[in-house]
């Protein structure tokens, strides 16, 4: 643990509201949001501005003391939560909320680390705008975690992930200096890429404290709706039929498997299926219009789904008839993982294959785990437009223990998925980063190339090693 003398240097910099001690105020924030990871921390250190950002981390260079940024505490991955032993101290950005200017005229926002993405939401709806990028936790995920996670979302298919959708970044690197680069260049050419290197980087870096942010028109009219289907293949034809018939208004294209609806049906009240006919799989599809033209977007969602039923693709459709049954749509799609977690024990997967290989996978992976971990069962669901699959595999019914069941087959099940996803030219991360649940398996699955660079990368930066301990780049004893 860090010595009080030490806290007490923290203290004299940032004032009685940047350091927290009590032990019950810090108790949820060195918790991962799984459950999974447990750490400690003797205080959180909550600095107000990116000048006491660097003069803090400009301390604990001095001090050698390291620090774990965090932002909303939403990591899937363990990338956030503190090490266990104490030795480093938590740096939150929540108190640096402000969104420092919003423009309709540039399509931009300039947004602190710690604003909420539905606040940002919201703001750029009364703006005329809209920040197109969403996820079930951007009630509590924060600016600078969806930065330095390079978060995707369900939009990525027709905007991408954040990392297209930052134009620039502020960030504290880890000697205290500041690198101001907000400035929103569409061409700039001197030399590597800092703000690139600094999104996706976990914390191991650069404290992200700021960064602009492209907007995007807002929608003047969408249309949401719900289709059954006997296959991910089928969902894969869909899309394809979508796309000819309807361009890049497709927003969102989402696929989930019957027995996980399910569990959502069974778990989050108010929810219901949007369609009678119970189908092996489903897609969730929206289709947005920036404007009020003829045909609007339903007529013309409604006219691709008829082509679908002609061709077979099809077995049963809803087209939401209001803004309220749209979001109830949507709200199944954003409480599968809570939903997920509430029907008990099981190792969820972030990863990615690409696009055509997504369909075989899903339904192919699925069996051969069940085949392989007997008792178990799995089924996934995903954004299909960009390949990105949330597959998960449960304990055999009647489990108690879960962390037991997770220690005992973790380590086999995680090599089997993984080595399945990387035989299908896959990614073991495809939104939720590394973190410290996927640093092992980084390290057993990556050329010696990739972590090389990483490591490199890493020592040039942070020579210390004082940013965001134990996430992200494999430790020596796994390499």
């Amino acid at each position: 643990m860090i010595a009080q003398p030490i806290i007490d240097r923290f203290a004299a910099l940032l004032g009685p509201k940047g350091v927290i001690t009590d032990p019950a105020d810090i108790d949820p924030w060195v918790h991962d949001w799984r459950g999974r990871y447990h750490g400690a921390a003797t205080a959180i250190l909550s600095p107000a501005s990116t000048q006491e950002v660097a003069a803090t981390v400009a301390l604990a260079a001095e001090l050698g003391v390291p620090l774990v940024p965090q932002g909303g505490n939403t990591s899937m991955v363990g990338g956030a939560t503190p090490p266990a032993d104490g030795s480093a101290l938590i740096l939150s950005l929540r108190r640096m909320n402000r969104i420092r200017s919003l423009s309709a005229q540039d399509n931009l926002a300039v947004c602190e680390a710690g604003v909420i993405l539905s606040v940002l939401h919201d703001a750029a709806e009364a703006a005329g705008r809209r920040f197109p990028l969403s996820l079930g936790a951007k009630g509590s995920a924060t600016i600078g975690g969806l930065v330095s996670t390079n978060a995707g979302g369900t939009q990525v298919l027709r905007h991408g992930t954040m990392r297209a959708l930052v134009e620039g970044v502020e960030a504290v690197l880890p000697d205290g200096r500041i690198f101001d680069g907000l400035d929103a260049l569409r061409k700039d050419n001197r030399g590597y890429d800092i703000k690139q290197l600094l999104i996706g980087a976990e914390g191991t870096l650069g404290v992200v404290t700021a960064a602009a942010l492209r907007l995007a028109p807002a929608i003047a009219a969408r249309a949401v709706g719900w289709v059954g289907v006997q296959s991910p293949a089928a969902a894969l034809d869909l899309l394809r039929l979508a796309e000819a018939q309807l361009g890049d208004s497709v927003e969102g294209f989402e696929v989930i498997a019957d027995e996980t609806l399910g569990f959502v049906l069974g778990h989050i009240p108010g929810t219901r299926s949007p369609i009678e006919t119970r189908t092996p799989w489903h897609v969730l599809i929206e289709v947005d219009h920036p404007d009020l033209a003829e045909p609007g977007p339903d007529e013309r969602l409604e006219q691709a789904l008829a082509a679908a039923f002609d061709r077979g693709i099809a077995v049963d459709a809803a087209i939401a008839s209001n803004e309220a049954q749209a979001d109830a749509f949507w709200r199944i799609r954003e409480s599968l993982s809570e939903a997920e977690r509430a029907q008990g024990p099981a190792l969820q997967y972030d990863i990615s294959v690409p696009v055509a290989r997504m369909p075989a996978f899903m339904v192919e992976a699925a069996a051969a785990a069940e085949a392989r971990f007997l008792g178990t069962t799995a089924s996934s669901f995903g954004h299909l437009g960009d390949g990105n699959v949330h597959f998960h595999v449960r304990a055999p019914k009647g489990t108690s223990d879960g962390p037991a069941w997770i220690a005992a087959q973790g380590q086999a099940i995680n090599a089997f998925v993984h080595d399945a996803v990387v035989s299908a030219g896959g990614s073991i991360s495809a939104e939720h980063g590394i973190g410290q649940m996927k640093r092992a398996e980084l390290a057993r699955l990556s050329s010696p190339a990739r972590i090389g660079a990483l490591r490199a990368i890493k020592a040039a930066i942070d020579p210390k090693g004082l940013f965001n301990p134990g996430k992200l780049i494999p430790l020596p004893d796994e390499l």
